[in-house]
């Protein structure tokens, strides 16, 4: 607590100092005030989980003496709650890797199974939609790419909000689906896959060299019927670039310049990861590794049919309802995911 409130107070001294406004650009101002704001949450819920545990003793000691049954139900109903904080408080402290604490860069990708990966893709990206809405992060899908039948073929969403990585680190990886496939005349069983990558976003300002002639920029108009996802425009734009071939699409603005400025932020911060990956030795300690997204390799399988129940296979945790999983409700999962690996377990 001494080393986050010592920090509070120097970036709270640099937020204050005219310098801060005058030179510094809003990227970087951006990224002072989220860490500032993070860390002063993190202080005002010590000091809650300090203070209720002094009002909690005190009333114990009341309680040792005097029966109360309503001091009795005050003391257990905040006794819980403070429990809950606490496990809260916890797992915020596994979130201490680099750049745990940054937006997050998600892209989910079809894979083998033909149109029931497609449409899986698009289940996916619902459920991450759907998850984002319940833990207050803010989404920006910057494009969804669909094809003639259901689903997509791949999208790629922006989400917004403290710590927003740090959490959905947790869902890179090849995800399966086991399920009748409802575009199977003969109702046959069918396996389908989705790859899921995860990356921080970094700011504009972050030193990426990016030389026209490595760009490959193509304009097209953006397919399928988007729906909730996507604006259907005449400006979408993709751009490659070569050395690396990273491929990003955006179709969600509504000009062709805002497409390709969002585009070029996106690849910035693709081509910078890859390059911290390259200064390190542990390749997949930013994005983790990348796998096909085939039989195998998945990280998590969801089924439908013949029982229903969704498996980390990382973790080994599981559960049973796999509509409300579906509907965004991951977070078991994730926290899961972070205990084990705080432990050296994945």
């Amino acid at each position: 607590m001494a080393e986050l409130s010592a920090r509070s107070q120097e970036l709270t001294g640099i937020t204050s100092s005219q310098d801060f406004y005058s030179s510094w650009t809003p990227d970087k101002r951006e990224n002072v005030l989220r860490e500032l704001s993070g860390i002063n949450s993190q202080l005002d819920s010590f000091r809650h989980i300090d203070a209720e545990y002094d009002d909690l003793s005190a009333i114990e000691e009341i309680l040792r003496d005097t029966e109360d049954k309503d001091l009795e139900h005050e003391f257990a109903e905040r006794s819980s709650a403070l429990r809950n904080e606490l496990e809260k408080m916890s797992l915020l402290l596994l979130l201490n890797e680099p750049y745990d604490s940054s937006n997050a860069i998600l892209m989910i990708h079809a894979g083998s199974g033909g149109l029931d990966s497609q449409d899986w893709a698009g289940m996916l990206l619902r459920m991450y939609l759907r998850y984002c809405e319940r833990e207050g992060f803010r989404t920006n899908v910057i494009e969804a790419m669909t094809d003639e039948g259901e689903g997509i073929k791949s999208a790629t969403v922006l989400i917004e909000g403290q710590y927003a990585y740090g959490f959905l680190k947790a869902e890179r990886g090849v995800h399966r689906l086991v399920r009748i496939s409802p575009f199977d005349s003969a109702h046959r069983r069918h396996t389908s896959f989705a790859s899921v990558l995860v990356s921080p976003e970094f700011s504009d300002d972050v030193d990426v060299d990016l030389k026209p002639e490595d760009l490959k920029i193509d304009t097209f108009r953006a397919s399928g019927a988007g729906g909730q996802y996507v604006n259907r425009t005449d400006s979408a734009i993709r751009i490659t670039h070569i050395p690396t071939g990273i491929v990003v699409t955006c179709q969600n603005e509504r000009s062709q310049h805002q497409n390709r400025a969002t585009a070029m932020h996106v690849l910035k911060s693709r081509i910078y990861e890859l390059a911290l990956q390259e200064r390190q030795e542990e390749l997949s300690s930013v994005v983790g590794e990348k796998k096909e997204a085939a039989w195998g390799s998945q990280i998590r399988s969801y089924v439908l049919h013949p029982y229903t129940m969704v498996k980390d296979h990382r973790t080994n945790f599981e559960k049973g309802n796999i509509q409300a999983v579906l509907d965004g409700d991951i977070n078991e999962f994730i926290m899961e995911y972070l205990r084990q690996r705080a432990k050296g377990n994945v």
